[in-house]
């Protein structure tokens, strides 16, 4: 059982729906073999599930792509003209998903993996489904009427964990918009998993051999939030900024403005105006110098990796080449992946990236992962405004034909049904100053091929931070230094060490 709960006049509970459940789950009968019944494959008493919008996915991003439908159940043709704008709070846009993990069995088996931690790449695809749906709510107006805009996910700030996630407690996700430009939107979202929680997770788990672990998280959380708030304990915070195009002419398009009206709300307006400065700036430099490096330290780092090519029987074992780190994913973006719209959504390729990342540094170090965090992400690939005149909305085991895409909000991604998606990672380098605490820095670049255009381009890449188990390195696991061998290797190498040391600047 989870929630979606909107903070304003439209509230939606969603129960999901099992769809191969029995109505006489009795188990003597599942066995027999003369009274037994054939199972009925039939959609003729379920809405057939190939043509379910989020059935692959998260069961929260499906809820949440009902409760954008049911915004939008009926969209007005005519539209409303862009000078028509309104000034909207962000406690309008404020939306919340419940997740009640310690009665729902079935949503918590979902979220598990096999450590018996959170599957944290499937809460990236709930944030960017719940950022979706936040600026649709800021994007229409409160009389329901829209006008012709296409939201695209443009970035996602750095990511950090600030406490452990237990999948066995209750956890909250809450966002609103905090900031507006012209044509963008900043969506701020926390994960919150209350300290009260864990410690009944604690008291119900103390004959089980996690019993250690959970008190543990349970310390680390209190650390974070300090005495002077308890109850509630943020465990990550999320940025998402999306733009807003014109669905006809592919340009930007103005978007509601924000009013805050709370000292809270303003000083998150205030904090995101400064995000927003610093992202300009740092794209304008870029453009200045693209090709500075610094000639010394790419010299440094491929000291070492000449020594493995040149000779390799010499070269130093605690170290490995990042070519000897590679990993890939390759798949074709299938019909049962997509949104409600037709298209594959930012959420999904995320999950698949931080999937593979995991993949990576397990392979690398050789216990399992803990994640860290996920450095500033930014999508590439511009999108596609080339919509077609008419398209088929698409309503869980219904086709409803729409004759204009021109009143509908399309929260629009890079990748369309029917690509095939490359996936590239490996260990880019790793922080062994600290031996109780080693990081795994993973690069994910995601490649949009096109077969029959004979065209690849990169969508996206993503930068993961893990470390280990605490456990393992007690038992002692030592994590290799990575090298780079091409100076392409090292220019990669040096732009993320200085995007990193730039950020712990900043906090």
């Amino acid at each position: 059982m989870f929630k979606v709960i909107f903070h304003d006049q439209i509230s939606s509970k969603f129960i999901q729906r099992r769809a191969f459940s029995s109505e006489n789950p009795n188990p003597e009968n599942a066995v027999s073999g003369e009274n037994s019944q054939p199972i009925d494959a039939g959609s003729s008493m379920r809405k057939p599930i190939s043509l379910w919008p989020g059935m692959y996915h998260s069961p929260v991003s499906n809820a949440l792509w009902e409760a954008r439908s049911r915004i939008f159940e009926e969209p007005n043709d005519s539209g409303t003209s862009e000078t028509e704008l309104v000034a909207k709070s962000p406690s309008k846009s404020r939306t919340s998903i419940c997740y009640k993990f310690s009665s729902d069995f079935i949503l918590r088996e979902q979220y598990r993996n096999p450590w018996n931690k959170i599957r944290m790449g499937k809460v990236v695809e709930d944030l960017d489904a719940l950022a979706g749906t936040i600026s649709y709510k800021h994007c229409c107006n409160d009389d329901g009427s829209t006008r012709p805009l296409l939201l695209v996910t443009a970035s996602v700030d750095r990511i950090v964990l600030k406490k452990p996630i237990l999948v066995d407690a209750d956890l909250t996700i809450d966002g609103a918009v905090t900031w507006v430009g012209r044509s963008s939107m900043e969506i701020q979202m926390e994960v919150i998993q209350p300290i009260e929680a864990l410690r009944s997770n604690y008291r119900l788990s103390m004959q089980c051999s996690a019993a250690k672990e959970i008190l543990l998280q349970v310390k680390l959380a209190e650390v974070v939030v300090g005495a002077t708030n308890p109850s509630d304990a943020v465990a990550l915070v999320a940025n998402f900024t999306f733009v807003a195009r014109d669905t006809k002419t592919g340009k930007s398009a103005i978007v509601n403005q924000i009013s805050p009206e709370t000292d809270k709300e303003k000083l998150l307006w205030e904090e995101a105006e400064e995000r927003n400065k610093m992202r300009k700036k740092k794209k304008a430099e870029k453009k200045r110098d693209p090709e500075n490096e610094d000639t010394e330290r790419l010299n440094a780092l491929l000291s070492e990796g000449r020594v493995f090519i040149d000779m390799p029987a010499l070269a130093d074992r605690d170290s490995i080449l990042i070519q000897d780190t590679r990993h890939e994913n390759t798949f074709i973006c299938q019909p049962q992946q997509r949104n409600i719209h037709g298209r594959i959504f930012g959420g999904f390729l995320m999950r698949k990236a931080f999937e593979l990342a995991f993949s990576n540094a397990y392979a690398f170090a050789g216990a399992a992962p803990r994640f860290v965090e996920v450095d500033h992400v930014d999508f590439f690939k511009p999108v596609s405004s080339n919509l077609s005149a008419s398209a088929y909305y698409l309503w869980p085991g219904t086709w409803h034909c729409r004759r204009t895409l021109s009143a509908l909000f399309i929260c629009a991604d890079e990748v369309d049904v029917g690509n095939f998606l490359r996936l590239k990672s490996c260990v880019l380098y790793t922080e062994l100053e600290n031996p109780a605490e080693p990081l795994i820095n993973v690069e994910v670049v995601a490649h949009v091929t096109r077969p029959e255009l004979r065209s690849s381009e990169v969508s996206n890449k993503f930068y993961f931070t893990f470390s280990v188990l605490h456990e393992a390195i007690k038992d002692g696991l030592r994590i290799r230094n990575v090298v780079p061998a091409t100076e392409e290797e090292a220019r990669r190498v040096l732009e993320r060490m200085d995007a990193e040391n730039s950020q712990i600047a900043k906090s």
